[in-house]
């Protein structure tokens, strides 16, 4: 059974816990500029100057002022949460840390320049500025692919998603409040690897138990393209079948979607033998295939047809094609699951090979990483899911290997409860504060 204190082990615990400053010195070892301020680019800033005893400078880009956590957010669609309760700042990484934070856009990252091996040019309010570094992390992110438009296919369609928290996510939270007894909620999950692997089975379960207590007679129609439910497959299946299976949701895997009409808010879909259908929603909710960022693509370190995401030596995060440049979080094409804490994780391991290579060390050859996540499944209960990724030189992959207990396979809770979603908060605010506090 997973609890506060585990949880709260698993957060230093990627073979990291015990690192502290390699240099203890506060003179500057080295400079490193920071790409994204989301889970996994304010992990590694905040530890590259925490574990290097401030030596490494470092300056963390990021378009927005604040960073709106996917964490949570499906609670705000059911208005069970508000949006600030998603907000996080930088001032505690600014203040305590001595991160140096510019609101704006990376526009160029270029080999040489003076007095650095790299130069990174950043789009402002006020114009363009310059850094100059040893090392880059890109951390953006994803970007979703555009769905088609059903009466002109070069026409993305204008669909809510939903997937990145933000003002898509108080959209979808009226147009479910607005959403009359009776109406169809129609949701379709993408292919794997997608951001959150639990994620739209979540927001299923606590869409139906919304509409359930407020809209009697509406249903909720999940359209999955993988071929079963790839995360948590007991608990979700429990809540499909049996909290929402008496005509209130329905889950069709093997359907993945071919384009949609926006304004008559019809999906059509395919099923594996390739067989059309369409579908009616009165409130559509179309999760589109990812992949890396577009600063990841600007970089020429993932292909927009063939490679979605970064290849990366899982050891250091670093960029299997180009040197120097590092690419964590959900922009990276690894093993590990595409996640909020799996993000922090990416970042602490990244952290750590950054300054022993300052230091003229190799990265850990065996770091370990942690997956944890809470699921609500209703208003009041919820699942967790847990597992312990260790570096495999065999394959040069992360995989699932606990030494503790020996597990292969990720642990899931064995029934949703009222006392998991309690702790679920707990959760929550720890990681919170372990990535930006």
């Amino acid at each position: 059974m997973i609890n506060r204190r585990s949880f709260v082990g698993t957060l230093g615990s990627a073979s990291l816990a015990a690192l502290w400053p390699l240099s203890a010195s506060s003179a500057t070892v080295g400079r490193v500029v920071v790409v994204g301020g989301g889970m996994a680019g304010a992990a590694v800033a905040k530890y590259l100057r925490m574990w290097s005893g401030n030596a490494v400078a470092v300056t963390l880009v990021e378009q927005e002022s604040r960073y709106t956590s996917n964490i949570m957010s499906n609670l705000v669609v059911t208005s069970q949460m508000s949006m600030s309760s998603l907000y996080f700042g930088y001032g505690t990484l600014v203040k305590k840390y001595g991160i140096k934070q510019v609101t704006g856009r990376v526009v160029g990252i270029e080999p040489g320049g003076l007095g650095g091996t790299w130069k990174v040019t950043i789009s402002t309010g006020a114009g363009l500025s310059t850094e100059f570094c040893e090392r880059v992390v890109l951390a953006p992110g994803v970007q979703f692919d555009a769905v088609p438009e059903t009466g002109n296919p070069a026409v993305p369609a204008t669909i809510l998603h939903a997937w990145q928290a933000g003002p898509q996510t108080e959209q979808l939270r009226q147009q479910l409040a607005a959403m009359k007894p009776g109406q169809t909620f129609v949701m379709t999950i993408p292919p794997k690897p997608y951001r959150c692997p639990p994620g739209p089975y979540e927001r299923a379960c606590v869409v139906a138990d919304y509409l359930k207590r407020n809209k009697p007679g509406s249903k909720v129609l999940v359209f999955d393209a993988n071929s079963g439910i790839t995360a948590e497959a007991e608990n979700f299946g429990y809540a499909f079948n049996t909290l929402y299976g008496s005509g209130i949701l329905e889950y069709h895997p093997s359907m993945r979607v071919a384009s949609v009409d926006s304004a008559m808010r019809t999906v059509t879909l395919l099923d594996s033998g390739n067989i059309p259908y369409t579908v009616k929603a009165d409130v559509l909710n179309v999760i589109p295939p990812h992949r890396a960022g577009a600063i990841v693509q600007t970089a020429g370190l993932a292909n927009a047809t063939t490679v979605p995401f970064a290849a990366v030596d899982v050891r250091s995060f670093e960029s299997t094609q180009t040197p120097g440049i590092h690419v964590i979080g959900d922009s990276s094409k690894t093993t590990l699951p595409k996640a909020g804490h799996v993000g922090n994780q990416g970042g602490k391991i990244c952290a750590d090979a950054i300054i022993k290579a300052f230091n003229f060390q190799a990265p850990d050859p065996a770091p370990t990483a942690n997956s944890a996540c809470f699921s609500p499944v209703s208003s009041t209960l919820a699942s967790w899911l847990t597992a312990v990724y260790q570096y495999d030189p065999v394959t040069g992959t992360m995989v699932i290997r606990d030494q503790v207990t020996g597990s292969t396979a990720a642990t899931e809770a064995k029934s949703p409860s009222t006392d998991n979603f309690g702790k679920m908060g707990t959760w929550y605010k720890t990681l919170m504060s372990d990535t930006f506090a």
